[in-house]
């Protein structure tokens, strides 16, 4: 089967997934045990989710409290008309830019930042702002994580 087929996931898969967001790293028995279904089963699920591409990959999560410890923050980012491609291009290349989502909404861009400082992250915003054709930014620093069920790769 291609994969880019589509594909309909029933409750055992969605409970795998669930499952796998708590922690990706959980063994096919004990995810076999908690969803009451043999070890070839899980295995042959998840290689058919991995294969239609519902999952893409695993991997490690930082916490914030990395050594030598760092602010995150969310930046709503508003642009000027015809100016998205040149400001996604400027982000991009702006290492402390770990993510860049075009949303719905009152602005056009979502960017989560990582920074080593208050000061770092007060440079990046100024930079961010100073940008020909962003017209707006509104920034929420990271106090915590209340849920966290992992990023897409």
């Amino acid at each position: 089967m291609p994969a880019t087929s589509t594909i309909t996931l029933d409750e055992i898969d969605r409970q795998l997934i669930a499952l796998l967001q708590i922690n990706a790293r959980e063994s096919v028995a004990t995810l076999a045990r908690h969803l009451g279904i043999a070890r070839t089963t899980v295995n042959s699920r998840l290689e058919r989710l991995e294969r239609h591409k519902v999952i893409t990959g695993y991997g490690v999560r930082l916490g914030q409290r990395l050594v030598g410890g760092g602010l995150q923050a969310y930046v709503g980012i508003k642009v000027q008309p015809r100016s998205g491609k040149d400001i996604v291009r400027h982000l991009s290349a702006m290492g402390q830019v770990q993510q860049l989502c075009a949303v719905s909404g009152e602005f056009d861009y979502v960017a989560w930042l990582h920074s080593d400082s208050p000061e770092q992250l007060d440079q990046l915003l100024d930079q961010i702002g100073s940008l020909d054709g962003v017209e707006k930014t509104t920034t929420s620093i990271i106090l915590s994580s209340k849920v966290d069920r992992g990023q897409p790769s």
